[in-house]
């Protein structure tokens, strides 16, 4: 789909965008693609926005932020997240995770992006860390602020919780023992860029772990985005996260079992990076 900076006029005879989202809100913009999870009937439709080559592209269309389709996007997570009072990626750490956690020195600072409901923070948290996590629905957060009351885990010393946008969250240099990206998947463009903030982000000697789909995951269907754009592998991931050294680097088959929407046997990219 590529829109036009001016969207189109509405026919009589068209259906209207599922929630009857206006098509104001979707515009092109110059350098980053978006992808936008509309659920509709519980269903996922896909909408990839890419930057419009026409050659008119006038100055004003250049300044278009892209503030309404964050909105919109942040808006269908806390959509997801609100269907349900149970945690849809359950409450249990990511297995990858687990399995890697005795990387990280005790006490670590940690950062885990896209965190969602808080189940990987948490892990961490109980571990002794000083974990911040991340995430751009604020139902996400809030669901995760709970887990980790429930828990017993005090935010004010143990977690830190945001609601952020990737886009413009500001990492730092040199901040993190650790940063974790569990099936986080982000547009291309956009994923390029944090990569490149999450290897500064580390410190020395510093550790991403990381897990998410790659492409071949349509095949499996149990989970993840619709579109190979926003999925990984080992060979992309080497060029986006240069200046690691991957202890580990493997794309596998294997059951995934996390809630309600990461369920069944699925193929992933597993990484263990550590900054030189």
């Amino acid at each position: 789909l590529n829109l036009t900076d001016t969207p189109p006029a509405s026919s009589s005879n068209q259906p209207p965008p599922p929630r009857s989202l206006s098509m104001k809100h979707f515009f092109t913009a110059p350098s980053v693609a978006i992808y936008l999870p509309l659920l509709h009937k519980q269903r996922q439709t896909c909408l990839f926005i890419t930057p419009s080559q026409h050659s008119h592209t006038s100055s004003s269309s250049k300044s278009i932020t892209l503030a309404p389709i964050r909105t919109i996007v942040m808006s269908q997570w806390n959509e997801r997240y609100s269907s349900t009072t149970d945690y849809v990626y359950g409450t249990k750490p990511n297995d990858f995770l687990s399995s890697v956690s005795d990387r990280l020195p005790p006490t670590s600072t940690v950062l885990s992006i896209g965190e969602g409901e808080g189940r990987n923070a948490l892990y961490l948290a109980q571990l002794g860390h000083k974990v911040t996590g991340v995430d751009a629905s604020s139902v996400g957060i809030e669901k995760a602020q709970t887990l980790m009351k429930e828990h017993g885990v005090l935010l004010a010393s143990n977690a830190n919780l945001e609601v952020a946008d990737l886009a413009t969250y500001e990492l730092g240099e040199s901040q993190y023992d650790g940063i974790v990206s569990i099936f986080c998947h982000l547009p291309p463009t956009l994923r390029k860029q944090v990569y490149k903030r999450v290897v500064s982000a580390l410190k020395p000697n510093g550790i991403l772990i990381l897990e998410a789909y790659t492409p071949k995951q349509l095949e499996y269907k149990s989970g993840g985005p619709p579109v190979a754009e926003m999925m990984c592998t080992l060979d992309g991931l080497r060029e986006e996260l240069e200046g690691l050294e991957f202890e580990i680097g493997v794309e596998m088959e294997r059951e995934v079992v996390e809630g309600t929407l990461h369920t069944g046997l699925a193929h992933v990219v597993q990484v263990l990076g550590r900054k030189k």
